[in-house]
C-alpha cells in the first residue's frame, strides 16, 4: 500500500456523502449558519441567539428546530431556559475553516 491512503468502497462514499450534503443543506440557510457560527463560539441560550443575531422568535425556533432534526446540534435545559450547542465536532472544524476563508481578521 506504499503508504497511500485506502480509498472508500461505493456504499462508504454514498453514506458519507448523504452526511455531508445533510450538513451542507443545513449551512445554506443564513441564519441557520449564524446561529451555529454563534455556538461555535460556546453554548448559547435561546434568549442570547435572539439578542445577538436579531433573529425574531417564530424564525429562530423554526430553524433551531431544523438544526435539531439535523443532529447539528444538542440541548439542555436549565430551569425555563433552553441552550444549545454545537452537537458534532465536524462541524465545529467546518465552521472554523468557513470562518478562516470568509471572516479573516484584518
Amino acid at each position: 500500500m506504499n503508504g497511500a491512503p485506502a480509498t472508500l468502497d461505493g456504499l462508504q462514499m454514498r453514506a458519507s456523502a448523504r452526511s455531508v450534503t445533510a450538513v451542507l443543506r443545513a449551512l445554506a440557510n443564513e441564519d441557520r449558519l449564524l446561529l451555529l457560527c454563534q455556538m461555535a463560539h460556546g453554548e448559547r441560550s435561546v434568549g442570547d441567539l435572539e439578542a445577538q443575531l436579531d433573529i425574531r422568535q417564530p424564525t429562530l425556533s423554526q430553524q433551531l428546530g431544523v438544526l435539531r432534526a439535523e443532529g447539528l446540534v444538542t440541548t439542555r435545559r436549565e430551569g425555563k431556559r433552553i441552550y444549545y450547542a454545537v452537537a458534532d465536532p465536524k462541524v465545529l472544524t467546518l465552521l472554523g475553516t468557513l470562518y478562516a476563508l470568509y471572516c479573516p481578521t484584518p
